[in-house]
């Protein structure tokens, strides 16, 4: 697979994870934070256990190691996004949770000795300025949920990066699936010490579970761990920096919210670091110039 088919799948994870904040708060409005948790990828592992199952049967000792660290790790992701949640706005958490475009650069450059280059770290710095943009408004005071959302972001950036290298070592389609399930178990379990666990018992409980199970994890999480073969952890992290742009996006079509010139602007600049990290316009320009000299010397 070509290194722009896996970012344009990472794209279309992006998107159901856009989706996934509405989802996640109509679940909260009925079900508990562990037991929504356990629902979800629960759902989840059921539905891309049947598609996968062949595969499941074979998996060996190192797929298996590798799913259960992903899934603690997709585990604690989610429970720092519910509980900072409660503790504050929804813009700092979407601002705060994009960290995680920073924090995989960061730790690949710390642990793995890969040094981001420079057109990386300008993408890096109009993107993160472009979600500060789009989701902080002015005079907002920080919250008590926000360190629990850097928490997050950090987790998620070693997810993105043990992903990676889980899909060298591992079947990457095995591995993705049974992370869902050991993330589903530790749901189940904490569901069961502190919580009263139970099925969702309205339309719009059980709308919220089938999509976050289906869309955001069973598809999101296996196409990732598919994608990230054959593109690189930063890139992963800057495309998922777009998850703000698509929330944002779905809201106001669906959601009837409505975004300030602010948040457009913040949505372009988003775009644009990711364009400057993707696209190389020094060889775009170079291929041109080349590609116009041997169509002239054709034509002549």
């Amino acid at each position: 697979m070509k290194q722009y088919k896996a970012d344009l799948i990472i794209l279309l994870v992006t998107f159901f994870w856009g989706t996934s904040y509405s989802f996640m708060k109509i679940g909260l409005d009925t079900l508990a934070p562990f037991n929504l948790i356990a629902l979800r990828f629960g759902v989840a592992f059921i539905a891309a256990g049947v598609l996968f199952h062949k595969k499941l049967r074979r998996a060996d000792r190192k797929a298996v190691q590798y799913a259960l660290l992903l899934g603690t790790l997709l585990f604690a992701v989610f429970v720092c996004i519910i509980f900072g949640l409660r503790n504050t706005s929804t813009s700092n958490a979407g601002f705060l949770m994009s960290m995680t475009v920073i924090f995989v650069p960061v730790l690949t450059a710390l642990f793995l000795k890969i040094k981001p280059d420079k057109r990386l770290i300008a993408g890096i710095a109009v993107a993160v300025a472009g979600i500060g943009l789009l989701t902080l408004r002015p005079h907002a005071a920080l919250q008590s949920g926000d360190a629990l959302c850097i928490f997050g972001a950090l987790f998620f950036a070693v997810h993105i990066i043990v992903t990676g290298r889980a899909g060298k070592k591992a079947d990457s389609v095995t591995v993705g699936v049974l992370q869902l399930g050991f993330a589903a178990l530790w749901g189940g379990l904490f569901s069961f010490l502190f919580e009263q666990p139970e099925l969702p018992n309205t339309a719009a409980s059980w709308l919220s579970i089938l999509a976050l199970g289906i869309l955001c994890s069973a598809v999101g999480f296996v196409l990732q761990a598919i994608a990230q073969k054959y593109t690189s952890p930063t890139h992963t992290g800057l495309i998922f920096a777009l998850e703000p742009v698509v929330t944002a996006f779905f809201g106001i079509c669906f959601l009837k919210e409505t975004l300030t010139m602010q948040g457009y602007i913040g949505a372009g600049l988003v775009l644009a670091g990711v364009a400057v990290c993707e696209l190389d316009i020094r060889k775009l320009l170079v291929g041109r110039k080349r590609t116009g000299k041997s169509s002239y010397h054709r034509a002549a």
